[in-house]
C-alpha cells in the first residue's frame, strides 16, 4: 500500500511538493484555503494594469488533475505535529507524512490598516490598484512606499516586490505624462534598504531612485500609520496620500497554537533536511519554516521550491530506510529578476559572490515571460526547466 503525504498550504512550495511526492509514488492530498495558486512575482503588473487578476493565478483543482495528487480546498483549523494531521473544515485529516507549508502571517505595526500592502490576501493588490488609478484620476499625488523588517527572524523581511512597484508606477506616471504632478517617496527602517542583495544591488537600486527623482527615507524606526502618513520614531512624520508598506512576515497563526518547535517569530524549527526534529514523518518548507544560514538569507519562492524536492529526496530516502538524506543550505541564495516597468535587473547572491546584470527593456520581457513558464511548467504544458 502506498505510503501518504498530506501538505498543508497552496503557494510555491505546497505546490511543487504535491508535485515532486506524488512523482515520487505517494498518496497526495493537498490543502489549501482557496482554489488557486497566487503568483505573487508576477502581480506587481496587477497594480499598474498590465496583467489582469486572473492572468497570476494558478488553478489548484487543474494542476491536481495533471498530476494525479487530490486538493481539498479548506480552512486549516488546527495542526497535530504528534499525530501527523491537520484539522479542515471540522475534519481531522492524517497521513505518513505531515508537511508544513502554509506560508506566515505579517506584523501588525499601529496603524497599519490605512496602508496599502502586497502579499498576504491576494485582494490586496486589486485595492492598491484602485487606489493609484484613484489618484491618476485627480491628476496629482504623494505615493510612499516602504517595507519593515522583524529583529526576532531577519530572513522575513520582502523587500523586492516594493522597489518593483515603486519603479513600475514610476514608469506608469512617465508613460501617462504625469510624473511631475507626483512626489514619490520610498521609505524603510534600515539605513540601506535592500542590501542583503549584496552592495552592488542596492547601490544600482539608490542610484535610480536618485535618477528618477524618488525621495528617500531610510534610517528611521517606524512608529505608526495615520491616515495620510506615515509617523516615524523621532515623530517626524511622512505626507502622502497613499502609503503602501509591507510588512515582514511572522509565523502563522495556526502554527503558533500548534505542537511544533518554532523559533521566536513563530517560524518552525527544521534541519537542513527540512525535517522537524522529534516528530519523524513532519516537514516543513518554504515561508513557514525557520531558515538557518547567513544573516542575508530571505524566504524566497525559489527557496521554496528547493525545500520542497529535498523533502521528496528525504521522503523516499526515509521509507527505503537509506541513512542519506540531501540539504537545502548548498542551495541557499538570493536570486531574484528585479522589473523596473521599462527593464529589469537580474540579481543573485550566494555564499560564493554577488552578481547584479543591468537587463535595459529585455528585463521586463523576461520576467513576463518567467510568468508565463512557470503556470505552463506547473500545468505540464512545457517540459521543466531545472532551477526554475
Amino acid at each position: 500500500m502506498a505510503k501518504t503525504a498530506l501538505i498543508i498550504g497552496g503557494g510555491f512550495a505546497g505546490l511543487e511538493a504535491a508535485i515532486q511526492l506524488r512523482a515520487a509514488g505517494l498518496e497526495v492530498t493537498l490543502v489549501s484555503n482557496r482554489s488557486f495558486l497566487f503568483i505573487y512575482p508576477t502581480s506587481i503588473w496587477v497594480v499598474t494594469g498590465e496583467r489582469t487578476f486572473a492572468q497570476t493565478t494558478l488553478d489548484l483543482k487543474d494542476a491536481a488533475r495533471r498530476h494525479g495528487f487530490t486538493f481539498v480546498e479548506g480552512a486549516v483549523e488546527a495542526i497535530s505535529a504528534a499525530r501527523r494531521s491537520a484539522t479542515v473544515n471540522g475534519t481531522e485529516l492524517a497521513a505518513d507524512h505531515l508537511v508544513v507549508a502554509m506560508g506566515g502571517d505579517r506584523l501588525k505595526p499601529k496603524g497599519i490598516e490605512t496602508t496599502f500592502t502586497l502579499g498576504g490576501a491576494p485582494e490586496n493588490v486589486e485595492r492598491l490598484r484602485a487606489a493609484i488609478e484613484a489618484l491618476l484620476v485627480k491628476g496629482r499625488g504623494r505615493i510612499a512606499m516602504g517595507f519593515g523588517g522583524n529583529p526576532k527572524d531577519t530572513s522575513a523581511v520582502r523587500g523586492g516586490p516594493v522597489f518593483e512597484v515603486m519603479f513600475n508606477v514610476d514608469t506608469l506616471l512617465r508613460r501617462r505624462g504625469v510624473r511631475d504632478a507626483f512626489e514619490l517617496t520610498f521609505f524603510a527602517p534600515m539605513p540601506s534598504p535592500g542590501e542583503r542583495m549584496g552592495k552592488k544591488a542596492v547601490g544600482a537600486i539608490q542610484s535610480m531612485f536618485d535618477r528618477l527623482g524618488i525621495a528617500k527615507r531610510f534610517g528611521k524606526k517606524i512608529d505608526r500609520f495615520e491616515p495620510g502618513g506615515v509617523i516615524f520614531e523621532d515623530q517626524s512624520r511622512l505626507d502622502a496620500d497613499l502609503v503602501l508598506f509591507l510588512p515582514a512576515g511572522e509565523g502563522h497563526p495556526i502554527v503558533k497554537t500548534s505542537d511544533l518547535p518554532k523559533n521566536d517569530a513563530g517560524f518552525v524549527r527544521v534541519d537542513e533536511g527540512c525535517a522537524v526534529t522529534g516528530f519523524p514523518g513532519v516537514w516543513a518548507i518554504g515561508d513557514a519554516a525557520a531558515l538557518q544560514g547567513p544573516d542575508w538569507r530571505a524566504k524566497q519562492g525559489h527557496v521554496a521550491e528547493v525545500m520542497a524536492h529535498v523533502v521528496a529526496s528525504n521522503v523516499q530516502a526515509m521509507e527505503a530506510c537509506r541513512p542519506e538524506r540531501e540539504s537545502y543550505l548548498p542551495h541557499l541564495g538570493i536570486t531574484c529578476l528585479l522589473d523596473t516597468g521599462n527593464g529589469g535587473a537580474y540579481i543573485h547572491r550566494d555564499s560564493h559572490k554577488e552578481q547584479m546584470i543591468p537587463l535595459p527593456v529585455v528585463g521586463h520581457w523576461m520576467k513576463q515571460a518567467w510568468g508565463a513558464y512557470y503556470k505552463a511548467s506547473k500545468r505540464k504544458q512545457v517540459p521543466r526547466i531545472p532551477g526554475m
